[in-house]
This record gives structure tokens, C-alpha cells and sequence, in this order.
């Protein structure tokens, strides 16, 4: 079983569009692997963070399963449901398999031992994350255009940038401000 994980994840690691291609690693496990790969992915960015800033080890674990969901239900709606390639009848949960696969470089995050190291360390592996999140896509939806996937995955992206962007400037504004006179 562990042998199965290492090699699912120095697949992911290589950018190995066999990955997910192979139905072999969307069986029974499948939803088991990406998981543990996405709450590791969680803790290595809070882990690597905490050179910098203090961060809550735990609470970056469930915030990396939201985010998960979160990349998912967008890459879903936006490849099989908006801009589907032929009559794509691709599962959510292969979905949702491939994005937990995608963020295997993620877990190289824990390198980041030093704060010189932090943010090339997280430039590269998020650049490698949304490497493995264009193929994933192509891969499982089946995609002809390698242009139509990076389309899908930025969209998702910036549909959530933007989200996350405007969820924090609402929570700043509640803040009490204390102004001088």
C-alpha cells in the first residue's frame, strides 16, 4: 500500500501523464492517496510558512482539503459542465483524484527550512503544482488542446483568487480601526 502511494506520488513528481491516464490508480485508494497528499501539501506550506510567520499546522491541513474540493468542483464545472470536449461524462470523483495528485510537489515544501529558501521553494513547487494540474486536466477530461486545459485550471484559479481576494478585503474592513485625531 505504501509502495502503491510512493509510486502515485514520484509519478505526480515527474509529470507523468500516464498518472492519469491508468484507471489502475483511480481505484479503491484513489480518494485515500490524494487526500493524504493534500493535508501533507498543507502542512509543508504551514510548515515552511512558519520560518516567516506563525502558522497553524492543523488548520493548514483542513484549509488544504477545502482548497482541494474547492479546485475540483471549478476544474468540474468549468471542463465537463461549460466548455466540455465532445459529451464529456467524466466523474467528479476522478476529478477530484487527479487535482489531489497534482499537488505532490506541494510536499517539497517541508525544503523550506530557512526563510531564503521559502520563497523560491514555493514559487517553484506552486509553479509545478499548476504544471501537474494542466495535465491532470488534459488527461481525465480527455482534452485535445493543451491550450483548453491551461484555460480550464487559470479560470479555476482566478475564479478563486478572486474569492479568496474579496473574502479578505470583506474581513478587513470589519476590523476596528483606530484613527488618531
Amino acid at each position: 500500500m505504501f509502495g502503491e502511494f510512493l509510486n502515485i506520488f514520484f509519478k505526480s513528481l515527474k509529470l507523468d501523464k500516464n498518472l492519469y491516464k491508468n484507471n489502475l490508480y483511480f481505484g479503491e485508494a484513489a480518494i485515500y492517496f490524494s487526500g493524504l497528499i493534500m493535508i501533507l501539501d498543507g502542512i509543508a506550506g504551514a510548515v515552511a510558512a512558519n520560518t516567516i510567520v506563525k502558522t497553524a499546522i492543523g488548520l493548514s491541513g483542513l484549509t488544504a482539503l477545502a482548497t482541494w474540493f474547492v479546485w475540483s468542483i471549478f476544474i468540474f464545472v468549468i471542463g465537463v459542465k461549460l466548455f466540455p470536449d465532445k459529451e464529456n461524462k467524466t466523474p467528479f470523483k476522478k476529478i477530484l483524484v487527479g487535482v489531489g495528485y497534482a499537488h505532490a510537489p506541494g510536499i517539497l515544501r517541508f525544503f523550506a527550512v530557512t526563510p531564503d529558501l521559502l520563497i523560491p521553494i514555493i514559487f517553484i513547487t506552486q509553479f509545478w503544482i499548476f504544471a501537474g494540474l494542466i495535465i491532470s486536466t488534459k488527461q481525465i477530461l480527455n482534452l485535445k488542446s493543451n491550450f483548453k486545459a491551461f484555460g480550464i485550471v487559470i479560470l479555476s484559479f482566478l475564479i478563486i483568487a478572486f474569492i479568496s481576494i474579496a473574502f479578505v478585503i470583506s474581513r478587513m474592513n470589519a476590523l476596528p480601526i483606530s484613527t488618531l485625531s
